[in-house]
């Protein structure tokens, strides 16, 4: 016959699972962490290739418009995934800066002003890096 298991057991068990789940969702925070930081790694280095297109002796749109894409696609990368007050915006900053410069190279502007997009990734920077 087996113990019939004491209120002390039984809360020793409550608390392990308490902990364990603590612990879990910890890792998950970690991964995003993680997953936040090599996006705005990759953000940063799109805009230098950003500010590298603009500022070229040929000011290609092409280049320039590679460069937005790269910065789109790791912005998604960080859309719906953060409660961060601080990280939306500057994703949403990012996002209209990035769309503005696209606006205005396809309007023929071959030299937009890109601080908004250098300023928001700046901002993505500091919010992801612990």
């Amino acid at each position: 016959m087996k113990p019939r298991p004491t209120k002390r057991r039984l809360a020793l068990a409550v608390a392990t699972a308490a902990a364990l789940t603590t612990v879990l969702s910890g890792c998950g925070a970690l991964d995003k962490a993680m997953d936040c930081v090599k996006t705005a790694e990759a953000i940063a280095t799109s805009v230098n290739k950003l500010e590298q297109a603009v500022s070229s002796a040929s000011n290609d749109p092409a280049q320039i418009e590679e460069a937005l894409n790269s910065i789109s696609t790791e912005l998604g990368k960080l859309k719906d995934t953060t409660d961060n007050a601080d990280l939306s915006k500057a994703v949403d900053d990012l996002g209209k800066g990035v769309d503005t410069v696209r606006t205005a190279v396809k309007n023929g502007d071959t030299t937009p002003d890109i601080k908004p997009v250098t300023d928001a990734a700046t901002e993505i920077g500091k919010v992801c890096t612990p």
